[in-house]
């Protein structure tokens, strides 16, 4: 990790403001960048940071959440249960664009002379802002002023204001607002379709389509109204976007307007005067359906608007800041005197909500729709490291999550068949509910999201007491993926029955196909324990639910009895030489790769070594045995966490931005407290900063939630073992206080850590009970409760070594060394530093 602990961010374009993202300059050579930090979305729709007047741009985008094309994969070589058919997100219509002509010359914002320059996200108001003075080539300076949003009270519907205002002189203005089908259409500037591909390997990318997307089936405009109609050519999918446009201004004016296939346009020609100002405002519509003919979706646009015309402007923009004054309520992090990283804070969770608010049944994509990064699909991210946000400060988005999951069991089911299993395998990287993944190796391998999945759902019913909904089908998920396990483990026997789970690959994706991951073994032992206890818990709460499971799954007491078995002898693989566990029954065999000596013209390691040389070495793309101490930490003690945290940090690269807050968490601790810190900075800025070179494909959702999971789990030592709320925090040197709040069970908790106390205060809610170094505390409305606190644990200086982990010895007596395999850097001698995901 290398992160200097100075401010990433170069205040004077981006000034210090803990509620805003500000800029003060445009700057052209990081647009993909700044396109990404200033998105809008709301979890159903995302609207890129792209400049209104839609000519200049990195990668013009507009994303409704599992609005997809399939395409076929064609294998190199072909092998049954390979994934047949890609899933690719799709760029809908953009709407954004509003084009300004003053006395007919352009304003093109990278040509134009701009004498003042800001733009504003603003977390409070869930808007958009931008203010810029240009001064035209005939020297006439010209105000303009844009405003846009998705809601957050109407997934379906975005707003745009365009103001402009002639500073010094009358002038004509015609301003254009259009629709532009970007997937496939072009407008007269040539933009459009797709910008140019990486000309490096990146499989971060999204794919590119060479066939048309978008088929036209409805194309309507009158009074101000356009609607555009697609179907998609392959996956069949609809999409509709409607536009209302309005006109305020005490100039002359007149309009007219034109409707083709993939481009339509609104135009507005002002006889404008010195000091009346013009506002255009787009009230914008996106319907999108996996069956629903392209027409009726028309229809639910034009319902849209027309209720949006309603409520009017002023209550739109009043609502999207009662939602988040709500938001804020319940999911705030303050770090006092901490405003470089308030800021970041903030951000960071102001993406979770524009990423998962508004899914209503849908899922958290890796980018969620800010992007086209990884092509728009989920992974496990959202289960691991998003939905712990949401169980505990917005427990029905959590829910809403689940059910999208639980709408997929149909189709993990037939995947398990596929691959000759029992139960059901979810797919590890989806839109649709079908298996995506090209490289079974680092894809389908990981069964462990089915544990994942049922990790996040017994959080989210011991967080929420939502035992109703688990009873009600969601159980389902516990029992069929405690089949799959059963049924993928086997028995040995020794002196001992031992029950083994091979042939997987665990969340570090540069070691694959292994046997006994001990991450996919520890999640697996939960899951089946969670199963058996779930099952026979809902036939004494709820035996008419029971029958019901029974009658719906065919679960039997003995069948139940087996999962209690396998998860009571499940193998956890530990070395008694070293110490430590192994991360698989081999991975202690191979020799150690020496990345403190590996350049870093030569990271990430997957851009310039084959898989089969990484694979070969002990070497990290992320946390792999230290996420289990996380999620899984009650079952180990503080000595092995210490150990193995010890022996695979300096092994683990930083390819991946699940990385880092992981690693920051369990580093915090054991008492690693500077690399904590550091390891959390790297998270909190790895799009702010774009630390990772990639920052234009998208937000990494997953690392926004990893920096709240660092915040209370790590900083704020925040554990839900078993429904059993505890706490050992870890306040930063430096810090304060830190201050966050917790839903539990419906009541909410404002927790605030300083270095002598934490002190809890019902903000909502009747009483919680809590844990606090061993010692029960109830806290209830009437009044806080302060627990005093003996230090922040253990306080380790530094960070562990390579130097720590070589010249030890193996159980077998060799002895563990490092190196490089050098004979690729002869070979390849391009330079790149773009880390991997």
């Amino acid at each position: 990790m290398r992160f200097a602990d100075t401010d990433p961010l170069n205040r004077t374009r981006f000034p210090l403001d803990e509620w805003s993202l500000i800029e003060t300059e445009f700057g052209e050579a990081d647009q993909g960048r700044t396109e990404t930090l200033f998105a809008v979305g709301n979890g159903y729709l995302g609207l890129r940071g792209n400049v209104e007047e839609g000519r200049d741009g990195f990668a013009h985008g507009t994303f409704v959440n599992g609005f997809h094309e399939t395409w076929p994969i064609r294998h190199a070589e072909e092998a049954f249960g390979f994934a047949r058919v890609g899933q690719t997100i799709v760029n809908a219509p953009d709407a954004k664009i509003i084009r300004l002509y003053v006395d007919d010359e352009p304003l093109v914002v990278t040509e134009a002379e701009i004498l003042n320059y800001e733009r504003r996200l603003d977390f409070r108001q869930g808007t958009l802002s931008r203010s810029l003075e240009w001064r035209t080539p005939s020297g006439k300076r010209v105000l303009i002023t844009s405003r846009r949003m998705t809601s957050f009270t109407d997934r379906h519907l975005a707003l745009l204001d365009y103001e402009v205002e002639l500073l010094d002189a009358d002038a004509a203005i015609t301003i254009s607002s259009q629709i532009l089908n970007r997937q496939d259409g072009r407008d007269e500037y040539r933009s459009g379709v797709t910008e140019e591909l990486p000309a490096s390997f990146d499989p971060r990318k999204a794919e590119a389509f060479t066939d048309r997307v978008l088929q036209p089936r409805v194309k309507r405009h009158e009074d101000g109204r356009y609607v555009l109609g697609y179907q998609t050519t392959n996956s069949g999918m609809t999409i509709a976007v409607g536009v209302q446009h309005t006109i305020d201004t005490k100039s002359e004016w007149s309009e007219s307007g034109t409707i083709g296939d993939d481009l339509a346009k609104h135009i507005y020609k002002v006889r404008g005067r010195k000091g009346e100002p013009i506002r255009i405002t787009k009230a914008v519509s996106y319907h999108t359906a996996r069956k629903v003919p392209a027409r009726e979706l028309v229809d639910r646009c034009d319902r849209s608007l027309d209720r949006a015309a309603e409520v009017g402007v002023p209550e739109i923009f009043a609502q999207q800041r009662a939602w988040l004054d709500d938001f804020w309520e319940r999911s705030d992090v303050e770090i006092a005197g901490q405003p470089v990283m308030q800021q970041a804070v903030r951000w960071n969770l102001f993406q979770l909500a524009q990423a998962s608010a508004r899914t209503d049944g849908g899922g958290v994509a890796a980018k969620g729709v800010s992007g086209s990064g990884y092509g728009g699909h989920y992974f496990w991210d959202s289960e691991v490291y998003v939905m712990p946000f949401l169980s505990y400060t917005s427990p029905l988005a959590a829910r809403n999550l689940l059910r999208f999951r639980q709408r997929m069991l149909p189709a993990a089911r037939a995947r398990a068949t596929e691959l000759n299993q029992l139960g059901a395998l979810f797919p590890w990287r989806t839109i649709n509910g079908l298996e995506t993944s090209a490289y079974y190796a680092a894809g389908t391998a990981q069964y462990h999201i089915d544990a994942d999945i049922s990790y996040a759902l017994v959080q989210y019913v011991a967080a929420t007491g939502d035992r109703d909904f688990l009873a009600r089908g969601a159980i389902d998920i516990l029992v069929e993926t405690a089949r799959l396990w059963e049924d993928l483990g086997f028995w040995r026997t020794n002196a001992d029955d031992v029950f083994h789970i091979h042939g997987v690959t665990g969340p570090d994706e540069y070691t694959t196909v292994v046997n006994d991951n001990l991450y996919t073994n520890i999640m697996a032992r939960a899951n089946l324990e969670q199963a058996a206890f779930a099952v026979d818990r809902l036939q004494v709460d709820d035996p008419v639910e029971y029958r019901k499971l029974v009658e719906r799954l065919g679960v039997t007491p003995a069948e139940v009895a087996s999962w209690r078995r396998a998860a009571a002898y499940m193998y956890i693989p530990y070395d008694a030489k070293l110490g430590v566990h192994p991360q698989d029954s081999a991975f202690l065999e191979k020799e150690l790769w020496d990345l403190e000596h590996t350049p870093d013209n030569r990271r990430p390691l997957l851009l310039h070594y084959h898989p089969l040389v990484i694979y070969r070495f002990q070497v990290l793309k992320q946390a792999d045995v230290v996420l289990a101490l996380f999620l899984q930490g009650d079952r180990f003690s503080m000595e092995q966490k210490l150990a193995d945290f010890e022996y695979y940090d300096p092994l683990t690269t930083g390819d991946s931005t699940l990385s880092a807050v992981v690693q920051s968490i369990i580093a915090a601790e054991v008492g690693y407290h500077e690399l904590a810190l550091r390891y959390f900075r790297s998270a909190l800025f790895v799009d702010l900063a774009d630390l990772h070179h990639n920052a234009s494909d998208g937000v990494h959702v997953a690392s926004t939630g990893g920096v709240w999971e660092t915040l209370a789990f790590g900083f704020g030592g925040f554990r839900d073992h078993g429904g059993r709320f505890t706490f050992d925090p870890r306040l930063p040197d430096g810090w304060d206080s830190l201050t966050f709040r917790l839903t539990l069970r419906g009541t909410r908790v404002r927790v605030t850590v300083e270095h002598g106390s934490m002190t809890f205060t019902v903000e909502a809610g009747d009483s919680a009970k809590v844990w606090v170094r061993g010692v029960e505390v109830t806290v209830s409305a009437d009044a806080p409760v302060q627990v005093p606190l003996d230090g922040q644990g253990p306080r380790i200086v530094g960070a562990p070594t390579m130097r720590d982990v070589t010249g030890t010895r193996r159980a077998d007596g060799t002895l563990l060394t490092a190196s490089i395999p050098n004979l690729s850097l002869d070979i390849d001698e391009e330079d790149s530093s773009m880390p991997i995901d």
